[in-house]
């Protein structure tokens, strides 16, 4: 009986998204406009996410898109109120 050793085959696969420079991570997918938000990333707490939160509303004011939602909203407040039939009457003089 001979024995015949045999060396292990080297497994040589590579995934399509790997870099094989070790430069980033193969797992993380990341948006088209991640790199133009101010809220991702490190955010620093609870303050820190409500800081830039509020900066980035105050920074992005448009007057037009603001009396939009406003009409939208009181038209939906008033959709609500006709559904459940509360009396508007008790506003007027």
């Amino acid at each position: 009986m001979v024995l015949i050793k045999r060396k292990n085959k080297k497994f040589d696969y590579q995934p399509r998204h790997y870099d094989d420079k070790g430069k980033g991570n193969m797992y993380e997918f990341k948006g088209k406009f991640d790199s133009y938000r101010t809220t991702i990333g490190s955010q620093g707490g609870l303050k820190g996410k409500a800081t830039r939160a509020y900066e980035d509303l105050r920074a992005g004011q448009d007057k037009a898109v603001l009396r939009r939602l406003l009409i939208i909203i009181a038209v939906l407040v008033f959709i609500f109120l006709y559904i459940i039939d509360f009396d508007l009457s008790i506003f007027s003089l």
